[in-house]
């Protein structure tokens, strides 16, 4: 995944919102599995990932194969990748910079603009993760293919409506940026002096009404550009939603890697690492001025970026500033539960649901050492 890069939070009081209505069932079940993710269990479903490898994947490393948890970890990537690479090429068909390295879209000046408040490089933020994205999934296909396994395809769930807005294209997508839920619990994570979530510890959110309802990072038709500040609100969004699954991602490779047998895969796996309602949802997220009071102080000041030190392995030893979570356990069960809180799959269909589960569950059965 992408390199990890926290915004900074514009000072204004905005708010986005929630549709109030009721789930339909077929995206409850997708949510209900997220009980089911987070317990960790390992059940029967239509499709497994495990099952779709050819019986080249089990042979021993260095025998022109790949033993078959290295498999598992690879696919459970690779479409990680292929749902990052669809995410940000939504961003940038309207925010991002268009040009051969990363085709389709043709931008929104006014959205550009409103990002652009985060800082000033933003286009080029956007367009740079893009590109990654789209190199790591097809890289790691890629490898696949060369050691006899299955590569990864989604194309069969493109599904999802693109935004109406002026400057997207209209095709079919994996993923729903106009529904999102987002999990600021990075900012508080990344700041604590004394809690890691490996060690067990929770973390508020740093904009609680951002978790709470939907609410959408591009603008959905044009209708959105029209209101400065709830198009603001909508860019702010997105800001915190690329940290999130940023730094999702820099978690998520060292976990996995920890469990990878071959020396090359464990190289891949570590080196890839102010107020205004929406017209349409009626429901609102307020972005405070994390330098000001009641915030502000080093656990929340905008120009901090790197880590504080916490307690690492044990609360015996000496601080750390780390990557966290890098716990092994569920972490590929664990990414997908985050990605389906934030509701970046709202709409999806209970196919996909067990297709990326199965992924997962085997990603999280890898054990090291064994083929």
């Amino acid at each position: 995944m992408a390199r990890e890069n926290l915004p900074a939070t514009v000072s204004s009081s905005t708010d986005v919102a929630s549709t109030g209505k009721e789930t339909d069932p077929q995206l409850q079940r997708g949510f209900d599995r997220r009980s089911l993710l987070k317990g960790l269990g390992v059940v029967g479903v239509a499709v497994s990932a495990g099952s779709l490898l050819i019986p080249e994947a089990d042979a021993e490393p260095g025998h022109g194969g790949l033993a078959r948890g290295d498999a598992a970890i690879l696919r459970f990537l690779a479409a990680a990748e292929i749902l990052e690479t669809d995410l940000w090429q939504q961003y940038n068909e309207l925010g991002g910079i268009q040009d051969s390295e990363v085709p389709g879209g043709s931008g929104s000046p006014a959205y550009t603009a409103a990002i652009s408040q985060l800082d000033s490089d933003m286009a080029q933020y956007i367009h740079d993760n893009t590109e990654d994205e789209m190199t790591h999934e097809v890289f790691i296909n890629a490898y696949l293919v060369s050691k006899g396994a299955t590569p990864v395809d989604l194309d069969q769930f493109r599904t999802l409506p693109s935004s109406k807005a002026s400057g997207a294209q209209q095709t079919g997508r994996l993923t729903n940026l106009m529904q999102l839920s987002v999990d600021t619990t990075w900012w508080t994570r990344y700041r604590s002096r004394t809690g890691n979530p490996d060690l067990g510890d929770t973390f508020p959110q740093a904009i609680p009404t951002l978790a709470v309802g939907q609410h959408t990072a591009i603008p959905r038709t044009d209708d959105d550009l029209t209101d400065s500040n709830f198009l603001q609100a909508i860019a702010n969004t997105a800001g915190f939603h690329f940290a999130t699954i940023e730094q999702g991602g820099s978690s998520l490779y060292p976990q996995l890697a920890q469990r990878v047998t071959s020396v090359e895969v464990l190289r891949i796996v570590l080196s890839i690492p102010g107020t205004a309602v929406d017209p349409v949802t009626g429901v609102s997220v307020t972005f405070p001025d994390l330098n000001s009071p009641p915030f502000g102080g080093e656990d929340f000041q905008t120009n901090l970026i790197m880590p504080e030190p916490t307690a690492f392995l044990s609360r015996s030893l000496p601080a750390c500033s780390i990557i966290r979570p890098t716990a092994t356990k569920g972490a590929a069960m664990g990414a997908l539960a985050a990605l389906t809180a934030d509701g970046l799959f709202i709409g999806q269909s209970h196919a996909f649901f067990e297709f990326m589960h199965g992924l997962a569950a085997d990603a999280d059965n890898a054990k090291r050492g064994i083929s």
